[in-house]
C-alpha cells in the first residue's frame, strides 16, 4: 500500500517520510493539448476567417443600397422560428440539469443577436425602425445576455 502526503516543500517531506510519494499542494494543472485534427480544424478556421476579410470590402462596395427578397416572410418567420424553438430547447435541458444546455443557450445567444442586428438595420426609417429598436433593446438582446450567461456559467464549472 501507498502512502500519500501532501505537502508545501516537497524536500522537507522528502526527508520525513522515507517511501511516502510526495504531492505538492501548489502544484500547477497543466492544460492538455489539443489532437493534431482538432488543432488543424483550428487554424482551417482561422484562415477562412481572415480570408473573409477582402470579402468585407468586396461586399461594402459592392452591394446595392437596396434589393428585393423573393421570401421575405420565410426568411424571418424561419429565424424567429429557431429562436423559439432554442429558447425551449435551453430552458427544458436547463430545467433538467442537463449540461447540455449551454450548446442550446449559445447558439440560442446568437440568433438572437443576429435577429436584433437584422432587424434594426433593415427596418424602414420611422415607426418601424423604433419598434425594431424596442424589440432589440426589451426582448433580444436581454435574451440573449441570459442564455450567453448561462453558457459561459455552464461551460467555466468542472463536470
Amino acid at each position: 500500500m501507498r502512502q500519500l502526503v501532501s505537502c508545501n516543500d516537497e524536500l522537507a517531506c522528502a526527508e520525513d517520510f522515507d517511501r511516502a510519494e510526495v504531492i505538492p499542494l501548489h502544484e500547477k494543472a497543466e492544460e492538455p493539448r489539443p489532437a493534431r485534427g482538432m488543432r488543424r480544424a483550428g487554424w482551417l478556421l482561422v484562415a477562412c476567417g481572415l480570408a473573409l476579410l477582402p470579402w468585407l470590402y468586396v461586399l461594402a462596395t459592392g452591394l446595392p443600397a437596396t434589393a428585393t427578397a423573393a421570401h421575405w416572410p420565410v426568411a424571418w418567420v424561419g429565424l424567429d422560428a429557431l429562436e423559439a424553438l432554442g429558447l425551449i430547447a435551453t430552458g427544458l435541458l436547463a430545467a433538467r440539469g442537463d449540461r447540455r444546455h449551454a450548446l442550446a443557450a449559445a447558439a440560442t445567444a446568437t440568433l438572437l443577436v443576429v435577429d436584433a442586428w437584422f432587424d434594426t438595420t433593415t427596418a424602414a426609417p420611422g415607426g418601424d425602425f423604433a419598434t425594431a429598436v424596442a424589440m432589440a433593446l426589451g426582448a433580444e438582446l436581454p435574451l440573449a445576455a441570459l442564455c450567453g450567461r448561462l453558457a459561459l456559467r455552464t461551460l467555466s464549472r468542472p463536470a
